[in-house]
């Protein structure tokens, strides 16, 4: 199924076959493709470029297919590593945190910083982080398998 081309999103670099890979829903997903181009939001004399992932009912494109600008993309991978990295030892913790200080890290970004903390705010973080870190246990051959092909290929970058 190939991507459109005639809608707001224009798809510059495509993955047309991305319901073969994508994760556990893989060859039983409505996520059809990712393109990065050029975003539907784009103003007269001003262009960015955005992510987008592809969906379709089985009869149209989605409403749900989701766009995002690139900058979004990148900070979203820098938060599950970091999360990722934070469970490898959140075992030390009880609670799988520590209620008294929630906070996982600070990233530099743009003069200031990404907070990376444990939402206290949610009412069910005992129960929530103990799923959450579970999964992140089940999927860890799956994700470890794109982290290291990222891994890859920013060191091939010069990162």
């Amino acid at each position: 199924m190939k991507i459109p081309t005639t809608l707001k999103h224009k798809p510059v670099i495509v993955s047309d076959n991305y319901e073969q890979v994508d994760g556990r829903y893989a060859r039983n997903t409505d996520a059809k493709g990712l393109s990065l181009g050029l975003a539907q939001w784009n103003d007269r004399g001003k262009i960015d470029i955005s992510a987008k992932v592809w969906r379709h009912t089985g009869e149209k494109w989605s409403r749900q297919s989701e766009e995002l600008p690139m900058h979004r993309v990148l900070d979203l991978a820098i938060l599950i590593c970091r999360s990722s990295l934070y469970f490898q030892d959140a075992y030390r913790f009880p609670k799988l945190y520590d209620p008294e200080n929630g906070s996982i890290d600070r990233i530099g970004l743009q003069g200031d910083a990404m907070n990376v903390a444990v939402c206290d705010e949610n009412p069910k973080i005992d129960e929530d982080i103990r799923l959450f870190a579970q999964a992140l246990s089940d999927d860890g051959e799956m994700i470890g398998e794109r982290l290291r092909a990222l891994s890859r290929l920013l060191k091939e970058m010069g990162y």
